[in-house]
């Protein structure tokens, strides 16, 4: 090897260029370590209604470790993702000396019974509130499904001034609704939006006119519902009230609360 020295001289060359890789790697490593590149501004936007600025201060003393170089935006991230109301979370570098964080809060619409809010997302989030929300109830996969639909039944009962305090989805997928004034609506499983619209239209021209209070609606007849009232009054609305009315409303003494299944879906 010693007798060429082309080969000599590309090897030399090699750990010439090595060595001068490996210092400005070094040099590099230690001026961006140097406490001259500090962050010294930390903006955070976003509409911001529950995030709160000792909640950031505490993240911003806790979290950030290191300069305009060496911090870590993805645990910086994640500590703000980790606010109880912070859905999403970008964080990014701006020169010389600034990070600017966008968080995106939860909305909430309901509570999954005692467990959870829900956002209007259809996801689930573990926060405090005492807002008046209304409460869903459903298995474990139904979380989006009952957001989806509550939103549709509401645009529904709106039109006839009934708001939807609950919204139960059964395992076998049928449908129940109770209302701030305390009316049980069983939808079953199926055309429950044309059933609601339905109903919606019959308690706005007719059944809101009756001075009688409306504990419970059955809407899985295939033409028409039944109504129930109260338990310490009479059992039956009379029939010539309602007989005029459009759409036609069926009545029946004392329907059970739970829905039945040979009724219908």
């Amino acid at each position: 090897m010693w007798d060429k020295p082309r080969l000599l001289n590309w090897i030399a060359n090699l750990l010439f260029a090595l060595a001068v890789v490996l210092m400005l790697y070094g040099l590099l490593f230690v001026v961006v370590h140097l406490p001259i590149f500090p962050i010294r501004e930390v903006k955070v936007e976003g509409q911001l209604a529950h995030v709160n600025r000792e909640q950031i201060k505490l993240i911003v003393a806790k979290h950030l470790k290191g300069n305009f170089f060496t911090l870590d935006l993805v645990k910086t991230r994640d500590a703000f993702e980790k606010l109880p109301w912070a859905r999403e979370v970008s964080v990014r570098r701006r020169w010389p000396d600034k990070l600017d964080v966008s968080i995106e809060e939860h909305q909430a619409l309901a509570r999954w019974g005692n467990i959870a809010l829900v956002n209007t997302h259809g996801e689930l989030f573990q926060a405090a509130s005492d807002a008046d929300l209304p409460v869903f109830y459903g298995p474990g996969d139904g979380v989006l499904e009952v957001t989806k639909n509550y939103g549709s039944y509401s645009q529904v009962l709106n039109k006839a001034d009934i708001k939807i305090a609950q919204v139960t989805l059964s395992p076998r997928r049928a449908w129940e609704i109770k209302t701030n004034k305390g009316l049980l609506i069983a939808l079953g499983r199926e055309q429950m939006e044309a059933r609601l619209d339905k109903f919606a239209r019959a308690y706005q021209s007719t059944l809101s006119q009756l001075n009688v209070k409306v504990v419970y609606a059955d809407l899985r007849y295939p033409n028409g519902f039944a109504v129930r009232k109260p338990a310490h009054m009479k059992s039956e609305i009379k029939a010539p009230l309602l007989e005029n009315t459009k759409p036609a409303v069926k009545t029946k003494p004392m329907l059970p609360v739970k829905a039945k299944d040979e009724k219908g879906s």
